[in-house]
């Protein structure tokens, strides 16, 4: 009954949207959310309501309401924009609703929805207003020195608005809630800490950066720092790369594989090499990283060390070609394998490029790559996500752990890309 209810109940406001739209004069003062359900059972409605959560992720779900009009409960969500995004967002909503079995979701005027007893969010909602344009003023940062650095470009305060400023301070304070709502839950551990950073490319801004100073274990991440020294040794000539250099490296970027990893630092020097080779000729990107032991046996390797400020720094070299060797590093990373920034991470749309490198202990879930998404208008936008949850002791279940938190990961990634598709209005994405 609540599924005939609700596909008549939103087929009708449909068809009252489409009535409104299709008449461009009467549209201009108006805004404009998105509906998915209505139906006169709040418990069913409340259950519709954790189902189209759980489809479309935490970034949308923090904006789902459950509201009552004329006594029937529906479920909507408040993206409060103009008609024709909202028709392009739910089309985008549908399709993964349908996936799932669910129903259709349909544009409706916004209005001050009246919240109902069953939805989560118990303050009243607030009257909005139609957005007008903000004058220019200083960056809002959650960090201001976090966009600062040798390396990453400091974007300029005279181009800042109010507008983007909100973004900045709206994407990593939903990162931040979403990580401190996992701990609420237990499903991030008290003895558990978690750093995170973004940078886009295409303003120059640094969006995220929670834990960047921070000193976390290395892992695997560090795999494409031991390259960059490799192939500073071969641009001295002291190396060169063949075959079979060619061969191992692909097994210790593409594959993680561990005696390759070794191989390729004994032709370097060794770890003290490495480690000389990055402070020397990158002192402005490896400032906190430690390289000082091989990879042990079983993987179980955790004393090399960097920040994800590092890794943040290291990403914007490597993609604009201030890395020894950039080109081919970025190869080496763009070959289709283990990810936990694009594949799960629904949100992220197909056909991004995508060029990372995983890092797994029993003590580290982590990620850092480059995800270059493209717009309605064709163009690439390229950023950088780093993601990293550290564990004090071993975990209990390998499996378990990894798995459990290589999905937090992909949240953040599916939150961090929403951001990005807000701030470059990318209306008809998720």
């Amino acid at each position: 009954m609540m599924y005939r209810l609700a596909r008549l109940f939103v087929t009708l406001l449909a068809l009252q949207t489409t009535a409104v739209i299709a008449s461009p004069s009467s549209t201009s003062a108006l805004l404009y959310d998105v509906s998915y359900v209505w139906s006169n059972n709040t418990a069913a409605v409340r259950t519709y309501y954790d189902k189209v959560a759980r489809v479309l992720g935490p970034a949308v779900a923090k904006d789902l309401r459950i509201v009552v009009v004329d006594g029937l409960h529906g479920v909507i969500y408040l993206r409060n924009g103009d008609s024709s995004g909202a028709v392009r967002v739910a089309r985008a909503h549908s399709r993964l609703l349908n996936k799932a079995g669910l129903d259709t979701a349909a544009p409706v005027i916004s209005k001050d929805w009246v919240l109902a007893k069953a939805d989560r969010h118990l303050t009243p909602s607030k009257q909005r207003q139609k957005p007008s344009k903000a004058p220019t003023l200083q960056p809002v940062l959650a960090n201001p020195s976090a966009a600062s650095s040798s390396t990453v470009a400091k974007p300029s305060a005279s181009v800042q608005t109010t507008k983007t400023a909100h973004h900045v301070r709206d994407l990593e304070a939903a990162v931040e809630a979403y990580i401190k709502e996992l701990r609420r839950k237990g499903r991030i551990s008290a003895d558990e800490r978690t750093g995170w950073s973004v940078f886009d490319f295409t303003t120059g801004e640094k969006l995220v950066t929670i834990n960047e100073e921070a000193q976390f274990q290395a892992a695997s991440l560090i795999k494409p720092f031991i390259a960059a020294a490799f192939f500073h040794r071969v641009k001295q000539q002291d190396l060169f790369y063949g075959p079979k250099s060619r061969r191992h490296m692909e097994r210790m970027i593409h594959h993680s594989d561990n005696p390759s990893t070794n191989w390729v630092m004994r032709q370097v020097g060794g770890p003290q090499a490495v480690q000389r080779i990055l402070k020397q000729h990158y002192p402005g990107i490896f400032r906190t990283t430690s390289i000082v032991e091989y990879i042990p046996a079983g993987g179980k390797t955790y004393r090399n060390k960097a920040s994800i400020r590092d890794y943040s720094r290291f990403l914007y070299a490597l993609w604009e070609d201030n890395i020894v060797g950039a080109r081919e590093i970025k190869r080496l990373m763009s070959l289709p394998g283990t990810d936990r920034i694009y594949t799960g991470a629904r949100a992220v749309p197909v056909g991004t490029q995508v060029l990372n490198k995983t890092g797994s202990t029993a003590r580290l879930c982590a990620d850092m790559g480059i995800l270059n998404v493209q717009g309605p208008d064709g163009k690439r936008y390229p950023y950088t996500l780093i993601g990293i949850i550290e564990k004090q002791e071993n975990a209990s279940n390998y499996t378990s752990w990894i798995r459990s938190r290589s999905k937090v990961i992909r949240d953040v990634s599916n939150i961090v890309y929403q951001g990005i598709a807000q701030r470059h209005d990318f209306d008809n994405l998720l």
